[in-house]
């Protein structure tokens, strides 16, 4: 067994990770409705991130893509911003410390690109994420930024960078 590595996503990556969100979605019982699962760039996840200051990284462990996240400019607004996406993981990743290895990875990338504040979206049960989110000062805000079209999230937070 490797040690999982964080990489930039690759073109043969699209399947694997469009079905690890998708089983990672499931798992958690997000809706399907005003969430990541109807995004159309989902099949696409390659092609969607080649797009000035965004980037998608892979997790890979024994050859299989067993998470991601990434980082691109906040949908429908127009201050310096970007939004930490699609960050989702396969229980056998969990625990390991891929999460902290992802956003260490993101913010780092976002702050390279020059964005000033990174804002997130989730649900509000995920609690373990928020807590990963607090850990790095994450703060909790009233409602959405932007339009990104995940109206069922309920949860939103922003850091400054």
């Amino acid at each position: 067994m490797t040690e999982p590595i964080i990489r930039p996503i690759k073109k043969k990556d699209n399947k694997q990770i469009a079905l690890v969100i998708r089983a990672v979605l499931f798992e958690l019982g997000v809706p399907r409705v005003g969430t990541v699962y109807e995004d159309a760039g989902l099949e696409r996840m390659f092609e969607t991130f080649q797009v000035e200051r965004a980037r998608y990284f892979v997790v890979a462990e024994n050859d299989k893509i067993v998470g991601g996240g990434g980082i691109a400019h906040l949908e429908n607004y127009d201050d310096n911003v970007c939004e930490l996406q699609k960050m989702y993981f396969l229980p056998v990743v969990r625990g390991r410390g891929i999460g902290t290895s992802m956003i260490d990875q993101c913010l780092k990338t976002a702050r390279e690109f020059g964005y000033e504040r990174c804002y997130l979206e989730t649900m509000p049960y995920m609690k373990a994420a928020q807590n990963l989110y607090r850990k790095y000062g994450f703060e909790s805000l009233q409602g959405p930024m932007g339009d990104t079209g995940h109206f069922a999230c309920g949860v939103y937070m922003i850091k400054d960078l």
